[in-house]
């Protein structure tokens, strides 16, 4: 294996022709994909890793100014196709992980045949004509409750955001993964994810993009996932699924597993663009 593999904890299983590369959101790791593995391994080879500063990941390892701006994600995904000589995927990235496969595939869009953003946002905070679902003022007090008691501000908000059963086990899996990471690690992704501004990023996408978003979700606004179809440079597709929460594949996977299989299997057609 080689350093940026065990770095990341790669791991790759399945067998098949097409290489389905999947992405973790912010305070979760691979774990996060567990309902979705065991339909993708009989058909396609799955290459599953770590962000760097997730709880399995080395805290040794994350430096602060690389991981400060998405274009730091966006090279380790980059590392990690090529020590695994992969010269073409389809890329699934949720959350922060949706917006690193974006950014990657302007660096080489030569690497990804289409990208699946699962409830992405390529900016959280409102601005003049933009609606990201958030006010500074309200990241500054997230921020600040993460600061003065990590395991305090987990146990709000892990169910704000997967929202529903507030003693669901996805809630108590969600809270388990974020007590992983390390607060000050923690705490300057979360920094990163909800100040970033990846807006002027989206015309320069000529890759495919399948935008799959929660009908009810705390963190992105449906009208978010609209603004990146209409915004991207290349073809787009939306789907909003009938579920609550930002990590619908852990909450919900009976309802969004297939959704995701489906945008996997099948691509964007002249049709799909006409009944945008």
């Amino acid at each position: 294996m080689g350093v940026v593999e065990e770095a990341h904890n790669v791991k790759v299983i399945g067998s098949g022709k097409t290489t389905v590369v999947l992405g973790h959101g912010f305070g979760t790791d691979q774990s996060v994909w567990k309902h979705l593995v065991p339909y993708l391994i009989d058909d396609y080879r799955v290459v599953l890793y770590d962000n760097m500063g997730s709880g399995p990941t080395n805290p040794d390892y994350f430096d602060f100014e690389r991981y400060a701006t998405l274009e730091g994600y966006a090279y380790d995904l980059l590392a990690i196709l090529e020590e695994l000589q992969i010269d073409s995927c389809i890329y699934l990235g949720h959350s922060l992980s949706s917006m690193t496969g974006v950014v990657a595939s302007i660096f080489r869009p030569d690497l990804f045949s289409k990208l699946i953003l699962l409830s992405a946002s390529p900016r959280f905070i409102n601005s003049d004509e933009y609606y990201g679902g958030f006010e500074k003022e309200d990241i500054d007090q997230l921020c600040q409750a993460m600061e003065s008691n990590y395991k305090s501000w987990i146990d709000g908000f892990a169910p704000l955001v997967i929202g529903g059963d507030m003693d669901s086990v996805a809630v108590q899996e969600f809270s388990r993964t974020l007590f992983n990471m390390r607060p000050d690690i923690s705490l300057s992704v979360f920094r990163t994810i909800f100040t970033f501004d990846l807006r002027h990023f989206l015309s320069r996408v000529t890759v495919p993009c399948h935008i799959i978003q929660s009908s009810k979700d705390l963190a992105v606004p449906v009208a978010v996932s609209e603004y990146i179809h209409r915004n991207l440079g290349g073809k787009s597709i939306v789907e909003v699924i009938s579920t609550e929460g930002h990590l619908p594949q852990l909450s919900a996977p009976e309802v969004t597993v297939p959704v995701l299989l489906r945008h996997i299997s099948h691509n964007i057609t002249i049709d799909h663009q006409l009944s945008q």
